[in-house]
């Protein structure tokens, strides 16, 4: 049997249980529903034309102004070297001699056929010289006689003209025997010694006797890009250095340029004159050479990051109206993290600083401020 004072806790007790199972609920966020965040701000500059003023940097080489691999130019033994490799010399001096005893036999015999081939031309001369004289007394001399002579002493001239010649090679040859410098310069190779059988390129000697630079003076050659060809101009002047004279920076002009591409390469060969009288540069050395690039016409100039490549086309992306326009341009010269463009382009475009074929034609984009 339930009491009056059971019965209320009991009422109470339910009335509890109601309430908690009828109570108003607190909603809780979705993590699984996120709100669309708007675009982030990429940044951009304003489109201008200016002075492209930049510098080309490349490789290029130093070389002697001169070079030549000397020769014996007849078959020979060396006889003497006065030279060795680092010796400096003169122009006209001896660098070496050379004996060939044969030659000696030859020029003797070259100059008995010379003095037989004389005597012989002075007799039909002398010949000739009294028939003429006599064939002045009408019916002396027939003119046959005399046309006979005539022929004799020619051809006896011919004959000791010829053995003239023929002495004349022999003795040059043995003016061969010394190896003279045909300039100033420095000895660089030397590949023979006392005693050695030396002869021409390819018969009798392999390698050269020495090798002659001129060092005082060089040439500092570089092939430069078809693209950058049209701002290259005579006596133009360009800076470069060594690796092995760190923070020193040489000068030069530029002298000669081939008018021509390479058919491999595509490229032009230039020179430059080095006047190298300390000989702190040597033949050789890779020099990096900067050539400046500077035009008077403006035009766009925009970085490198500013220009995107894809499959389709080169690129730049405008921002219009708040989304992104992509314009296709043509690529100029490009240095110092900058290039030349040409395009659809107006002064004032807003252009993207970093472009990139992610960045969808016609996507909505807003500029960072």
């Amino acid at each position: 049997m339930i009491t009056t004072t059971n019965k209320t806790l009991y009422l109470a007790l339910l009335a509890a249980a109601v309430l908690a199972g009828c109570g108003v609920s607190q909603s809780k966020p979705d993590n699984n529903k996120t709100a669309a965040a708007p675009p982030a701000g990429v940044p951009a500059f304003a489109l201008k034309k200016d002075i492209f003023s930049a510098s080309l940097r490349m490789p290029g080489e130093l070389i002697a102004f001169q070079q030549v691999d000397l020769y014996a130019k007849v078959n020979s033994f060396v006889q003497k070297l006065y030279v060795d490799v680092g010796s400096a010399v003169t122009a006209g001096q001896v660098l070496a001699t050379l004996e060939a005893p044969e030659l000696g036999s030859q020029l003797a015999g070259a100059e008995s056929r010379l003095r037989s081939q004389e005597a012989v031309y002075l007799a039909s001369k002398a010949n000739y010289d009294r028939l003429y004289q006599t064939s002045q007394t009408p019916g002396t001399v027939s003119q046959n006689d005399l046309d006979l002579a005539l022929a004799k002493q020619k051809s006896d001239f011919a004959q000791q003209e010829a053995a003239r010649a023929a002495y004349r090679e022999i003795s040059d040859n043995r003016n061969y025997l010394q190896i003279r410098a045909p300039f100033s310069g420095v000895i660089s190779a030397r590949n023979v010694s006392a005693g050695a059988y030396v002869g021409p390129s390819g018969r009798g000697s392999e390698f050269p006797l020495f090798t002659l630079q001129e060092q005082k003076k060089l040439r500092l050659v570089l092939a430069v890009p078809e693209a950058y060809t049209a701002y290259l101009k005579n006596k133009s002047e360009v800076t470069f250095s060594v690796k092995s004279l760190p923070g020193e920076e040489f000068k030069a002009n530029i002298n000669r340029l081939s008018g021509a591409l390479d058919s491999r390469l595509r490229s032009q060969r230039i020179e430059m004159d080095v006047i190298n009288n300390d000989k702190k540069l040597l033949p050789g050395m890779v020099a990096e050479v900067s050539i400046p690039l500077n035009t008077a016409d403006s035009v766009f100039i925009v970085p490198v990051s500013a220009v995107a490549n894809s499959t389709e086309k080169i690129f730049v992306i405008r921002v219009n109206n708040q989304k992104a326009e992509w314009v296709e341009v043509r690529k100029g010269r490009e240095a110092d993290g900058k290039v030349e463009i040409s395009g659809n382009l107006t002064t004032g475009d807003m252009l993207m600083e970093k472009a990139n074929d992610e960045i969808r034609n016609g996507s909505a984009v807003t500029i960072k401020k």
